[in-house]
């Protein structure tokens, strides 16, 4: 049986996860965290792909992501991978295979989910365990997205921009967000929907996307209501 086409449309953000093979650690020293960074700036600034938000974790990486070419995500997820998997491979004098296979990936709409796909992303590292805070991670979009650090890699979604009309009003609002818990069941939905290729979004969405791409998007037991 063939692999189930990826849902992509053009400009709606892609919530992006790419895990080791085996679940293996795919960073093992800081310097390998700064290397994959520098490489995703340079493949998604190749193929015009837009970086909203991302966390490096110790075996996997989350990315949310938008571009106006619907081709572009698969692109430089391949791209990136075979470049960092040869990195790896060179650096610590191994072979073999790096990420598990296909990246996975779901359809994010704007409105409501798309700020909370960012706070999911970068609060994995406080779900983890590793910190206890979000801004205490160096690996992440967080402190670009709610404090103002320069961060090349990060283009803010037009929701984002509208939190305020200046950058600190945008950023004392965003950290305002981090107040509320993330519902279990808004987490089960999301996972849900990025491992098995689906959308996160309302019905009236999930309807339009249909049509666009001929096929559903999602099963019928994660339909989001309005």
């Amino acid at each position: 049986m063939g692999r189930r086409a990826r849902l992509v449309l053009s400009g709606v953000p892609l919530h992006i996860i790419q895990r080791g093979n085996n679940r293996n650690a795919c960073f093992i020293a800081e310097v390998d965290y700064r290397v994959y960074l520098s490489m995703l700036r340079e493949a998604s600034t190749a193929v015009d792909c837009s970086i909203h938000a991302y966390v490096l974790m110790t075996n996997h990486v989350h990315l949310l992501v938008s571009a106006e070419d619907i081709s572009s995500p698969s692109i430089l997820m391949k791209a990136l991978g075979q470049r960092f998997a040869q990195y790896i491979n060179r650096r610590y004098r191994r072979t073999g295979t790096l990420w598990e296979g296909r990246f996975r990936s779901c359809l994010v709409e704007g409105e409501p989910y798309l700020l909370t796909c960012q706070r999911y992303i970068e609060l994995n590292p406080v779900r983890a365990g590793m910190v206890t805070r979000p801004d205490e991670y160096h690996w992440s979009s967080y402190r670009a997205n709610a404090e103002g650090c320069i961060d090349p890699l990060v283009t803010p979604h037009e929701l984002y921009s509208r939190l305020g009309a200046e950058p600190c009003e945008r950023q004392a609002v965003y950290r305002q967000l981090f107040d509320d818990e993330i519902s279990a069941e808004t987490i089960a939905s999301l996972r849900h929907a990025t491992n098995g290729n689906y959308a996160m979004a309302t019905v009236p969405f999930l309807e339009h996307a249909r049509c666009l791409l001929g096929r559903g998007v999602s099963p019928p037991s994660f339909c989001r209501r309005t």
